[in-house]
């Protein structure tokens, strides 16, 4: 191939790429938050009435306009969650609570046409709850003791007509229900062309739209794209459609980053990281991943404060910190090891993390950290500005740091009182750091020892 050929494949190669940012850049997503049930599902402390009625007004002020308030389709309905509290707090303090949804489970049809709907459904019109997400599996494993397919494709209009007869939807409209496939991923691999069929009734009722899980997280991108580009051939635009994915095997973004290309509208998750399993594809990743490529429908949210929000709101849950290696929101995500690892406002894919309402500061690695890095290190510890610690010295630390390796021994130098260590057998190298004679006697010390 001639280098001429194997540029213009490149070029059409990089268009490709680029068609790919520019839809999501211009994809106005579709978000339902689930900080009130995602997250503390996966907590080991869970949320009180009072932390509820704290985080929903934080919710609002960020700028969600679809909100779960929690779910009612829970084993043992008779035995009351803080879920339940809440949504009759609110509806006993007559709090507004338009767009907001809570999570049901279908009511089943009998042969004879009975229709028994399903307690989450009677609590959903008990509580005064405008919208839903009623969920129902497709998927062998998942009907299991549940019902089979003809009794779902029976009951699945019926249950979408109790809910329109029962409900009074935002500002007197008609209630808005999302279809949710909890097992989506799982029926598309297994049982399609039942999927399908279900896919082709969902098309006729009137419903917002439908969405699905990957509830293990163990579906590779490409496979959930391609299950939306599937649900897509049946339901095309206003449905919209929507995904949530667990963080099992690590994919959980590249998900939905495919889900949004392959037709998806946006997500229903947490503003948080934790979810039920060991984390998901959470509200706060997405939105800072689609400021990254210049969406500009994010900045109706309060993106300075989705960094501190997110962060509060995992604190609060856990009553512990967040974890540290936590990409985009995790202590160590924005704390530079290496000056060029710095992200720049005006360079392309970057987030500084003022964006988020983050800032950066510096964490010492043996290894790789360089002057500017210990440098900030140390004004941290100290409270000095960086300009206080002279290059000769904070170079003779990195110099001492490569020796005690060399020598066998290890330290861990961003602990301040280790740093503070460092830093001062470094001094006593130097008698005026910042001199050239301080630079003269840097050269005779590193001679002699080597």
């Amino acid at each position: 191939m001639s280098l001429t050929q194997a540029l213009e494949n490149a070029h059409a190669i990089l268009a490709a790429a680029d068609a790919k940012v520019e839809k999501l850049r211009n994809i106005e997503p579709y978000l339902i938050d689930l900080s009130l049930r995602e997250n503390p599902v996966g907590s080991n402390i869970g949320q009180t009435l009072q932390d509820k009625l704290s985080i929903l007004p934080k919710l609002r002020e960020f700028g969600f306009k679809n909100i779960s308030l929690g779910t009612l389709d829970y084993a043992m309905p008779d035995e009351l969650e803080v879920d339940d509290d809440f949504m009759m707090h609110l509806r006993d303090h007559h709090v507004d609570m338009t767009g907001c949804f809570a999570f049901t489970a279908l009511g089943i049809e009998a042969k004879d046409g009975t229709f028994t709907p399903d307690p989450s459904q009677l609590k959903l019109a008990s509580y005064g709850v405008p919208n839903t997400v009623h969920e129902i599996y497709l998927s062998e494993i998942g009907m299991q003791g549940l019902y089979d397919l003809e009794t779902l494709r029976r009951s699945l209009p019926a249950s979408v007509r109790w809910l329109h007869e029962h409900m009074r939807g935002d500002n007197g409209a008609p209630p808005r229900i999302l279809i949710n496939i909890v097992d989506g991923c799982d029926a598309f691999s297994q049982n399609l062309e039942a999927t399908c069929s279900i896919l082709s009734l969902l098309a006729e009722l009137p419903i917002e739209g439908i969405t699905i899980e990957d509830d293990r997280g163990t579906y590779l991108p490409f496979q959930v794209g391609a299950y939306i580009a599937v649900i897509r051939q049946f339901l095309p635009p206003p449905f919209k459609v929507l995904v949530h994915i667990h963080a099992g095997a690590g994919f959980e973004n590249a998900s939905v980053i495919e889900a949004l290309l392959n037709g998806a509208d946006g997500i229903w998750a947490g503003l948080p990281k934790r979810a039920a399993i060991i984390g998901h594809a959470s509200i706060g990743e997405l939105i800072a991943n689609l400021a990254r490529v210049g969406n500009p429908h994010v900045q109706s949210y309060r993106l300075d404060q989705l960094l501190p929000l997110a962060t509060g709101f995992q604190q609060l849950d856990d009553m512990g910190p967040v974890a540290n290696d936590l990409p985009i929101l995790g202590h160590n995500a924005y704390r530079l090891t290496l000056t060029s690892f710095r992200q720049l406002e005006d360079r392309f894919m970057d987030l500084v993390p003022e964006t988020i309402g983050g800032k950066y500061s510096y964490r010492v690695c043996p290894v790789v950290s360089d002057l500017p890095v210990i440098a900030g290190r140390l004004a941290e510890i100290t409270g000095k500005p960086a300009k206080h610690f002279h290059d000769d010295v904070t170079r003779q630390m990195v110099r001492l740091i490569r020796r005690d390796l060399r020598g066998g021994l290890r330290f861990d130098y961003d602990e301040p009182e280790q740093l503070l260590k460092l830093y001062e057998r470094a001094k006593g190298f130097f008698p005026h750091p910042g001199s050239s004679a301080s630079e003269a006697h840097l050269a005779t010390q590193t001679q002699r020892s080597s």
